[in-house]
């Protein structure tokens, strides 16, 4: 089982430091919650991590989670103790304190440019940890302290670096000009096409007609020529004349 988890840890690590330039010494953030269960089952932080990690690490806090820590009192001194041993990061809450949770992830702005690992128990704060891309999470399971697979964030941010390393810059360009030319790019400028909504019927056509009083042309009828009747003589006939 330690084996099996060896190299998980070092297939993640070797995820981080290909991907996002992470490099010894890891910088490990630590909250109160971490140290708690570190505390509970007896966990040499400072031992045990360098080893997990196959390098140097550098284990640090920051002031908003020792005034956390502070707040909360006995129950939680015993992980005040031990989060005061490691070294205490400038944050910009120096003035007004925020809670331990809120403080890590203001120290991860930014896509980590300081390359901080976060180490917590707090479940709400790992959810938002995995929402950013190149950010190791670290937490304890059954007396054993495990980095977590990279995130979706993380996968995806990678996959897109890669594309652009395989790609160089002159031929992105050239890219980019040809899609242009060839309207493949879609602008900003570019109204969106409306769907034309059905309109109700044209108010003129619902006038009604007017009914058309066309004068029909008379047709000029050519005179008939006169033509003379001829009259039929009725031939008389002759009288016959008795004879003396």
């Amino acid at each position: 089982m330690k084996i099996k988890r060896q190299k998980h840890a070092k297939k993640n690590m070797g995820f981080y430091k290909h991907n996002f330039g992470f490099r010894e010494p890891f910088q490990v953030l630590l909250d109160g919650t971490f140290c708690q269960a570190a505390l509970r089952n007896k966990i040499q932080i400072r031992e045990q991590l360098p080893g997990y990690l196959a390098g140097a690490t550098q284990l640090c806090t920051t002031r908003c989670v020792l005034k956390e820590l502070e707040s909360l009192g006995k129950e939680l001194y015993g992980a005040k103790l031990i989060a005061q041993r490691f070294q205490a990061r400038s944050c910009l809450h120096f003035k007004d304190p925020v809670s331990g949770s809120a403080c890590l992830l203001s120290m991860v702005e930014g896509g980590n440019p300081h390359h901080y690992f976060i180490a917590t128990q707090d479940q709400e704060l790992a959810t938002k940890v995995k929402k950013r891309a190149g950010v190791p999470l670290l937490f304890i399971i059954q007396n054993t302290m495990v980095l977590d697979k990279p995130s979706g964030k993380s996968v995806a941010a990678a996959q897109a670096m890669q594309t652009q390393q395989l790609i160089p810059e002159h031929q992105q360009l050239s890219i980019a000009q040809l899609k242009e030319e060839h309207s493949l790019v879609k602008t900003s400028e570019a109204k969106k096409r409306k769907r034309k909504k059905p309109s109700g019927p044209n108010p003129l056509s619902c006038l009604k007609k007017k009914k058309k009083t066309q004068e029909t042309p008379q047709l000029s009828t050519p005179k008939k020529k006169g033509t003379r009747k001829r009259k039929k003589r009725k031939l008389e006939a002759p009288t016959l004349q008795s004879a003396p």
